[in-house]
């Protein structure tokens, strides 16, 4: 059997992000930025790191400052040129990555991540894999970003591989587990935010996913599930009958759930210590801050 490269991915942006009003009220959860660049960015940048050439952003009526995020403000960059303004240019021209398109498709109905991903399907060749990057975690890895690593694995397995990582038991509750079996991280069953007595490991789906193309066409024949969605978990279950499927446990790095205030904050923090420009002062200020409350 031959096998497609992987070029696609898909970014479901079409939710609410009620949990930030009123900060989303306005804009969209994805335009909150983490220092100086929206959520949404770190995100389109990590896919073109792994060689996604195409990226479907799964949208809504009200996501229209994501779409204009990553177009040409020519009359913004004109005007910087002409003043000379060269160091506030450059970062304009690097939102969106050489080489990557862009495509937009509405999600008419909040049904669920499956219905989200199911958008994107008419834009994805039936033979294709596909990847799906959830645009409210971010993944940082000082070397290689999670979705590049997973790549290398999908490219010497050719099958689903899911990004995961170990959680604190405290923690198991809040998120999709795997049931794993072997050294390989072969994944045998997963289950949504179980009791920590009843979870079968404690490794975490953190947001990043490389699909066989069989993931879509089993999306179209999934019937809504919990609270009437149609549940990705749904499919992935289907697709484990049929076909391996692995976990790639990330190490090395650390997420940031930037869906949860206390994620949010805690990214922006550490971003900013590993920034060069403002690390060193930023740690210098948060330093104070301990002297003051010792």
């Amino acid at each position: 059997m031959s096998y497609k490269p992987l070029t696609k991915a898909v970014l479901p942006v079409a939710g609410l992000g009620t949990r930030f009003l009123p900060a989303t009220k306005a804009i969209p959860k994805e335009m909150l930025t983490v220092v100086d660049k929206p959520l949404i960015q770190y995100i389109v940048h990590e896919a073109a790191e792994a060689g996604i050439t195409d990226i479907i952003l799964v949208t809504h009526s009200s996501k229209g400052a994501i779409e204009n995020h990553f177009d040409k403000h020519y009359e913004l960059e004109t005007e910087l040129a002409l003043r000379g303004k060269q160091e506030r240019l450059l970062p304009l021209r690097e939102i969106t990555p050489e080489g990557v398109r862009l495509v937009s498709v509405r999600q008419p109905e909040a049904l669920g991540l499956g219905h989200a991903i199911l958008c994107a399907s008419p834009v994805i060749a039936e033979d294709e894999p596909f990847a799906v990057l959830l645009p409210d975690v971010l993944m940082h890895h000082p070397q290689k970003g999670c979705l590049a690593q997973m790549v290398d694995t999908y490219q010497k397995l050719h099958t689903s591989v899911v990004a995961l990582e170990e959680v604190p038991d405290d923690q198991v509750e809040k998120y999709g587990i795997a049931e794993v079996q072997g050294p390989d991280l072969r994944i045998t069953r997963l289950v949504e935010k179980p009791k920590v007595n009843e979870a079968p490991s404690n490794l975490s789906v953190v947001g990043r996913y490389i699909f066989t193309p069989r993931l879509m066409s089993l999306l179209k024949h999934t019937q809504p599930g919990a609270g009437g969605e149609i549940q990705l978990t749904d499919a992935m279950d289907a697709l484990l009958q049929e076909e391996v499927m692995f976990g790639f446990e990330f190490k090395g790095g650390k997420s940031y759930d930037c869906g949860d205030k206390h994620g949010y904050l805690q990214a922006n923090v550490e971003y900013a210590l590993r920034d060069a420009k403002l690390g060193d002062t930023f740690r210098e200020y948060l330093m104070s801050l301990d002297l003051q409350a010792r």
